[in-house]
């Protein structure tokens, strides 16, 4: 199968915690042996920190993407470290590139690429662009709720859903700081056109990522 995976910076990188990094990298090596994998990896919490940091500087949001992009692809270039030589050596810039980066048989590391589109939305078009059988969202919720759980205590897990509830979830709740939407609004309109297999999981355990590929997951199956 291809598989692209799209994996949380604040998932990835916790408190830059070395044993979870190589964890996830031990994990993605692991389906690479069977697979065409490609991963994502966003920004996180540092993305965050940098980027209140450059709007109390004056920054516009265009100028607070750009430096989002470029902690993403921070971030990448640690995955990239710890999956050592099955990796691609450099993070795709281009969508052109990452089909490229494939032909090298090696897993394909990347970060985000166009301002205003976050990880997520990277994560689906990559998906459909190289046809992916299956997109994997590890994020910092274990699923798809029917509001965000953070901020409302009866909101309900999906096991299973359609593309189109997807979007009309994600519409309905709030994309502002520190809300836990689990996919964001573009992404979820990819999902939507391309009806590429989308599986929205719990990142912070790397054996998610193989239960999900196995049909195990306990997150949120999006078909």
């Amino acid at each position: 199968m291809k598989i692209v995976i799209s994996i949380g910076g604040s998932v990835l990188i916790s408190n830059q915690d070395l044993k979870k990094i190589r964890s996830f990298a031990d994990t993605i090596k692991k389906l690479a042996k069977d697979h065409t994998v490609y991963v994502i990896v966003g920004g996180g919490w540092i993305a965050r920190e940098y980027i209140s940091t450059a709007r109390s500087l004056g920054a516009n949001e265009a100028e607070c993407d750009c430096l989002g992009i470029d902690i993403t692809r921070i971030n990448t270039r640690l995955l990239i470290t710890a999956l050592g030589e099955k990796a691609y050596p450099l993070a795709p810039t281009s969508y052109q590139d990452a089909r490229k980066a494939a032909l090298s048989k090696k897993i394909v590391v990347m970060g985000g690429l166009i301002p205003g589109q976050t990880t997520d939305a990277v994560s689906a078009v990559l998906a459909e662009y190289e046809g992916a059988d299956l997109l994997i969202n590890a994020t910092s919720v274990d699923g798809v709720y029917t509001a965000d759980p953070g901020h409302n205590k009866d909101a309900k897990k999906f096991t299973t859903m359609t593309a189109s509830q997807l979007v009309d979830i994600v519409t309905k709740i709030d994309i502002s700081a520190g809300s836990n939407s689990p996919i964001d609004l573009l992404a979820a309109k990819i999902i939507q056109r391309c009806g590429i297999r989308t599986i929205v999981i719990d990142g912070h355990d790397p054996n998610n990522i193989i239960e999900a590929v196995e049909g195990r997951n306990n997150g949120t199956l999006i078909e």
